[in-house]
């Protein structure tokens, strides 16, 4: 019989996932975000992000369609603005990201769900 498919990763595995993400964050947030909130950065610091509302850190300037939205950063909507973020927010901010690899979003998923 083949072994049941594992709806949740294992601990080890979670921490390789944070550690591969941690690298991808370097090389594609790092110039604008932190991964502490101490410190800071031209965006918003990524600490927290998932389940947190669009443009809810106070200081910065973001967009009126981004602070309309009404959107939560889920999982989901995290990889769709990862992805193509100027099309999905038309007037945002950011600079167009195109991170479209969907193994490299969930290694970056798993380092911003990582950080406390």
């Amino acid at each position: 019989m083949a072994p049941a498919a594992r709806a949740e990763m294992s601990e080890t595995g979670k921490l390789a996932a944070a550690k591969a993400g941690q690298i991808m964050f370097e090389h594609r947030c790092r110039s604008c975000h932190a991964d502490d909130p101490a410190k800071q950065a031209y965006g918003p610091s990524l600490v927290g992000v998932v389940g947190r509302k669009a443009a809810a850190l106070e200081g910065f300037n973001y967009s009126e369609a981004l602070k309309s939205s009404g959107l939560v950063w889920t999982e989901a909507a995290l990889k769709a603005w990862m992805a193509d973020n100027t099309s999905i927010m038309p007037g945002t901010r950011m600079r167009h990201v195109g991170i479209t690899d969907a193994a490299e979003q969930d290694f970056i998923l798993a380092y911003l769900k990582s950080l406390k």
